[in-house]
């Protein structure tokens, strides 16, 4: 892949953005894999790469604001030597005596900054979203440290680069937006000296700062993101998000042993299929390089021999009808009705304004226009806040029976069928419910986009492994 690049470019070497998840630094034989992939890489290509936490490591942190806001002080402390150790061990057995002097003291320093931040939390009883940001994002910056030191101990010119310092983000903490155009001046300014001199920047991925230097996270999952962001900004040739998977399946293999790899995929088919659960790629990833036409692959670190799945505007191979399926467990579906009163439009108006206001996004929508009623999939995490939300919105008019009250499904799961040439083809609907029939799997609600890019329908969660098996067969997917 990096060949065909540097042919159609003689005049430079092809940059490639390189990131690696959690589990392909779970450990100090993950990490050594990873700078073995750097190294080979890096004598044909200029490399940027950015880096997640160690596995567990996020998670941890964010425990440790919980029980450090709650007064459980032996909790948090404990997790501080478990996150010292690890880090500690990766430097033991993978770092050079020389590179050991400089790196031990600066992951000594970042322990630190989690004690202070803990310290104040429990001196306030409280955690501020600003303040778990800062936190939760600890464990990139420590990953990012090792792993430069790492490269650096193996012969290559590195250096660890905090994302605070390239992508200029909104005040929104926990999940802040960047903003591009100043992004891209600070990135480039910033990393085209290190290329130049041949030197990696290796970056914390998930985190970025404010205008004021604040730091923000692009919400969990978000290095994805952080890598596209960065790809982006600085016109590189190609991404490769490094997982543990081997690429985009037709389905998820749990469900569907007879899954198949997707050679090639289009950025919506990506986008589609990260949205609704698919647990590749973070859903925000592949927004920045669909403009510049940047492709992504996804490859798997535990086996990098496997060439993986290319996600590109057009795939050269585009199938028609479903390309794969995905599915979404864990879900409520929400059915609101109006009297006369409250016409649709202003049903309508008024409970996606409530969605709005808790950033929630809807998994499928139906609706009677006739008998004003309303019916949307939501993740179960996020039906406590809906319901608040909508409950205060329409006070009174549920006060006067004008709307009726908040119906909930429990315990339904959305399937969702994605191809980006379903459109014009017939009958993919009508194969995929006589295939859910033959099972006797009774559907819920269905949806279908005006672009037929994906087609969703909503069953019982018991039922929704049978539904992706079936629909899977019924396609020879």
């Amino acid at each position: 892949m990096v060949k065909d690049i540097q042919s159609s470019s003689n005049t430079r070497r092809p940059l490639i953005v390189m990131k690696f998840g959690g589990t392909s630094l779970g450990n100090a034989e993950r990490m050594q894999k990873v700078a073995e992939i750097l190294q080979e890489n890096a004598q044909r290509a200029d490399l940027l790469v950015v880096v997640s936490a160690m596995a567990g490591v996020t998670d941890m942190l964010v425990r440790s604001a919980t029980q450090a806001s709650l007064g459980v002080e032996k909790q948090w402390k404990g997790s501080r030597q478990e996150l010292a150790h690890r880090h500690r061990e990766v430097a033991d057995q993978l770092l050079s005596a020389s590179e050991q002097a400089g790196i031990l003291p600066r992951l000594a320093e970042q322990m630190k900054h989690f004690e202070d931040l803990c310290s104040g939390f429990t001196l306030v009883r409280e955690v501020t979203p600003r303040g778990m940001d800062t936190l939760s994002s600890l464990g990139e910056v420590m990953s990012s440290t090792l792993v430069a030191a790492i490269l650096r101990s193996r012969g290559l010119k590195a250096e660890a680069v905090d994302a605070t310092e390239l992508i200029v983000t909104n005040d929104n903490f926990g999940n802040a937006s960047p903003l591009f155009e100043e992004t891209n001046a600070k990135a480039r300014e910033r990393l085209s000296g290190l290329r130049r001199h041949n030197v990696v920047p290796v970056v914390t991925g998930f985190r970025g700062a404010t205008s004021e230097g604040l730091c923000t996270t692009l919400g969990r999952g978000g290095s994805d993101y952080s890598a596209t962001i960065l790809a982006a900004a600085l016109d590189a040739d190609e991404v490769w998000i490094w997982t543990d998977v081997d690429g985009v399946m037709t389905a998820d293999p749990r469900l569907v042993p007879e899954a198949r790899i997707l050679p090639e995929i289009s950025y919506r088919e990506a986008i589609e299929l990260s949205f609704f659960g698919a647990k590749v790629l973070h859903p925000k990833t592949i927004q920045p390089v669909m403009n510049k036409r940047i492709p992504v692959w996804i490859k798997n670190s535990f086996n990098p021999s496997c060439p993986g799945t290319k996600i590109v505007a057009s795939p050269a191979n585009g199938q028609s009808g479903v390309k794969a399926i995905t599915s979404v467990k864990d879900a409520d579906l929400i059915t609101m009705s109006s009297k006369n009163t409250l016409t649709f439009p202003q049903l309508a108006a008024r409970v996606f304004e409530g969605l709005a206001l808790e950033d929630v996004s809807t998994l499928t929508v139906t609706q009677s226009s006739a008998d004003n009623v309303l019916s949307f999939a939501i993740h179960h995490g996020d039906f406590p806040r809906v319901k608040a939300r909508l409950e205060k919105i329409f006070e009174l008019e549920m006060l006067h029976d004008y709307v009726g009250v908040l119906e909930v499904m429990p315990k339904i799961a959305v399937v969702v069928m994605v191809g980006e040439h379903m459109k014009g083809t017939p009958g993919i609907a009508g194969n995929a419910f006589g295939a859910l029939g033959r099972q006797g799997i009774n559907i819920i609600a269905i949806a279908q986009g005006s672009s037929e890019l994906s087609i969703s329908f909503a069953v019982k969660a018991s039922d929704m492994k049978a539904a992706v098996e079936a629909v899977h067969e019924e396609f020879h997917l």
